[in-house]
């Protein structure tokens, strides 16, 4: 739920566990509320999306993190993906974007891991306003058996357009068949430093790092390319 003036939104509800059955993939879950229309002022924000379900067959997808207010507020966290037996795990949620003005996007939620195949990708961070930092990109998901692929870390969020550093790249999975990839860091735009790119799984081989963000056109250094 939308919070009030200066209260954050309601935390978004967990997805529902499958079992059995072909079609048994885990529930999604839900979304964070909006924030109050000045929360940022006393620390509030969106609320933080809800964990994907367990799935035999796919864990479900993480909830997506509510947006901070209309003038003061970060975004909520993404939710992490559900984790999966025999089926790959789910996408983290993305992070919630910020208010208008000020605040800073949240972070996204961590890839589910599955036992047999691939690990979720991680969620993307949330963009700030005006003024704030880019939320963080998540880590991907392991793939904990000798097949599937590690998944690839989320993207940084875009910072402030006037003022703020990009978020970083999130980590990548480790895999049984290949590593999963680092995120990107999230650009700056006018005064800040581009996000550092997030590092690549070296298992079962090093993967590449996700590449440094932009800095700000006026003022602020790119990021630093993720480390394979």
């Amino acid at each position: 739920g939308t919070g009030g003036l200066l209260s954050s939104g309601g935390i978004g509800g967990s997805g529902g566990a499958g079992f059995g059955g072909l079609s048994a993939a885990g529930g999604a879950g839900g979304s964070g509320g909006t924030s109050g229309l000045l929360a940022g002022l006393v620390g509030a924000g969106g609320g933080d999306g809800g964990t994907g379900g367990f799935g035999t067959v796919g864990g479900g997808a993480g909830g997506t993190g509510g947006n901070g207010g209309a003038v003061a507020g970060s975004g909520g966290a993404g939710g992490v993906g559900g984790i999966s037996s025999n089926g790959a795990g789910g996408a983290g949620g993305n992070g919630g974007g910020a208010a208008l003005l000020l605040g800073s996007g949240g972070g996204g939620g961590a890839g589910g891991y599955s036992l047999v195949a691939d690990g979720g990708f991680g969620g993307t961070g949330g963009d700030a306003g005006l003024l704030g930092f880019g939320g963080a990109g998540a880590a991907g998901g392991a793939a904990l058996g000798v097949t599937g692929n590690g998944g690839h870390g989320g993207t940084g969020g875009k910072a402030g357009r006037i003022f703020g550093d990009g978020g970083g790249g999130g980590v990548g999975g480790d895999g049984g068949t290949a590593a999963g990839v680092g995120g990107a860091g999230g650009n700056s735009v006018f005064i800040g430093n581009g996000g550092n790119g997030g590092n690549g799984s070296n298992v079962p081989t090093p993967a590449t790092g996700g590449g440094g963000g932009l800095g700000g056109i006026l003022l602020g250094a790119n990021g630093i390319q993720g480390f394979a």
